[in-house]
């Protein structure tokens, strides 16, 4: 449905993908992406701060519809070579 979505102004949030499933639901996805595990690696980057921000823009999005529907929120993971697609990564509260 949208790719790299943003907020207007500053201070906002981005959602790399919005999706719809076949059931309907809209999945908001963050794509990261690291070199090594150091730190925890990408799906640790997805941080309180960053679900927040990512939050912030699904709330936004589902502004422009005429009803919301079931929403998710995954993350995709990039790393040393290896793709991990997490279902569910974190919620809205």
């Amino acid at each position: 449905m949208a790719r790299n979505y943003r907020t207007p102004g500053r201070g906002g949030g981005e959602i790399d993908l919005v999706l719809r499933e076949r059931d309907g639901t809209l999945v908001f996805v963050e794509v990261r992406r690291r070199a090594s595990a150091s730190f925890g690696g990408a799906a640790a980057s997805v941080g309180a701060v960053k679900q927040r921000r990512i939050v912030f823009a699904a709330r936004h999005f589902l502004l422009r519809l005429p009803q919301q529907p079931p929403c998710r929120f995954d993350v995709v993971t990039v790393q040393t070579g290896e793709i991990e697609w997490l279902r569910a990564a974190f919620d809205a509260s």
